[in-house]
């Protein structure tokens, strides 16, 4: 005879979240389990969260409170759920997601599947060569800060007949956003446990580094599986929808809390700008005062000026840059390119190899073999666009294997240029020893001095 179950959750889901959660890799959390000491008895621990949900009992540990720096300096605060709490995430996940996703705003890339951010990136800059204006907003403290009430509601909240009747008569748009509230769960008696999962992820307190709980009354912590859909669930309701039904003929880009929106003049720009700030305070979230700012997309074509004339979107700097026509003539266009702060990263990413240090005893080819994935991944993502700023910074890369060769070898004690030649002479023979060989960035001509 099965085991009678009050919540109905098939084990092939159980087992799907895990392959999901495995894939995404990750650090283990306040239980310091990792993935394969989790993997070693995977069917007793997949059992156990299959169990827990189907019964009702399962509450989330504690999420581990981790502190990563930001590019600003600061530090970004995230909350590492234990393995176990990770795939009991996924597998809400994957019932939750295909019920809001189709009513997600065209205009909102972040975490959603087949979109991306090169795909904010690409409708960003079409939309900057068409509307003279950007609000650039920044919201302080964006995961830390979602009201807890109002995600829950938004998964939760039932409809009577009084409100049923107030319905009635309603602006079409209106009437749409109230459906697509009652649609997600309530409707569906066999998915009362999504939002009772989702109740207590979001009320699990906080491990700081001491040991020490920390108790949450608002947000949900970055890092964990059901947080970016949440974020976006949240968003949608108290922006992207609200945005179409106040302004709908207003563009705007969303990736997760990076929005930019685009007007057509500076006086259309600090009205919006100014009714998105009542609108974000009213659900409990605030713009950053100094980082929030109005740009004017300056190029040969709108000769204007404005205290910003540039903005950043998703690691990319938009700003006036020469292009060149098919024709071969210039001008200066409204582009994107990689940003310095993402500039600033790479190089700290490079340095952080410690490649004369720790990698003087390997090979050429077992450097190829560490750092051309990397390398691959940056160019696939910051040489879309304005390809040329980023391969110019990838040649500091040929830099740092010089200065590996002159570790590694006593021949080249002292002798930068020697060192260099001889990589240059690597490359010659092997174009596709390293990837960004295979882009032309080999060394030649260079007579300064790594750093």
């Amino acid at each position: 005879m099965s085991e009678a179950k009050p919540y109905s959750i098939p084990k092939k889901q159980v087992v799907e979240a895990w392959r999901l959660v495995k894939a995404n890799r990750g650090a283990g959390g306040v239980d310091e389990e990792t993935l394969a000491m989790f993997g070693e008895n995977l069917k007793d621990n997949l059992y156990k969260v299959w169990n827990r949900m189907s019964s009702g009992s399962y509450f989330p540990p504690p999420v581990k409170r981790v502190e990563i720096p930001k590019k600003d300096g600061q530090m970004r605060k995230l909350g590492i759920p234990t393995v176990a709490d990770r795939v009991a995430q996924a597998v809400v996940k994957q019932v939750l997601e295909p019920l809001v996703e189709p009513m997600f705003h065209s205009d909102s890339d972040g975490y959603r599947p087949g979109r991306s951010a090169l795909d904010a990136v690409a409708k960003a800059r079409e939309r900057c060569w068409r509307f003279d204006w950007v609000i650039d907003l920044d919201i302080k403290g964006f995961f830390d800060n979602l009201r807890h009430d109002l995600i829950l509601t938004i998964g939760r909240r039932p409809i009577g007949p009084n409100r049923r009747s107030r319905l009635r008569g309603r602006s079409p748009e209106g009437a749409a956003r109230a459906r697509a509230v009652r649609h997600h769960t309530d409707p569906n008696p066999d998915l009362k446990w999504v939002p009772l999962y989702v109740e207590r992820w979001l009320k699990a307190p906080v491990q700081l580094e001491d040991g020490t709980l920390e108790e949450r009354t608002a947000g949900s912590p970055q890092g964990g599986v059901i947080s970016p859909l949440l974020a976006n669930l949240f968003m949608h309701y108290a922006f992207d929808a609200w945005m179409g039904r106040e302004f709908p003929s207003v563009p705007f880009g969303r990736y997760a809390d990076d929005v930019v929106i685009h007007c057509v003049s500076l006086a259309q720009a600090e009205l919006i700008l100014e009714a998105v700030r009542r609108r974000l305070k009213d659900k409990g979230l605030e713009l950053h005062p100094d980082k929030t700012k109005i740009v004017y997309c300056k190029d040969d074509q709108r000769r204007g000026s404005h205290d910003h004339q540039a903005f950043d979107f998703l690691s990319y700097t938009f700003r006036a840059r020469s292009v060149k026509t098919k024709g071969g003539n210039f001008f200066m266009g409204f582009n994107p390119a990689i940003s310095d702060k993402a500039k600033k990263g790479i190089r700290e990413a490079v340095r952080d190899w410690r490649l004369t240090s720790t990698m003087n005893t390997k090979s050429l080819e077992e450097v190829a073999k560490l750092i051309n994935p990397i390398v691959r991944g940056w160019v696939n993502y910051y040489g879309q666009f304005y390809r040329s700023e980023c391969l110019d910074l990838l040649n500091y890369l040929n830099l740092v294997l010089a200065r590996w060769a002159k570790r590694k070898f006593k021949r080249f004690h002292r002798k930068w240029m020697a060192a260099y030649r001889w990589l240059g002479g690597i490359a010659a023979r092997q174009r596709e020893l390293f990837f960004h060989w295979t882009l032309g960035l080999h060394p030649k001509g260079w007579t300064g001095r790594a750093v």
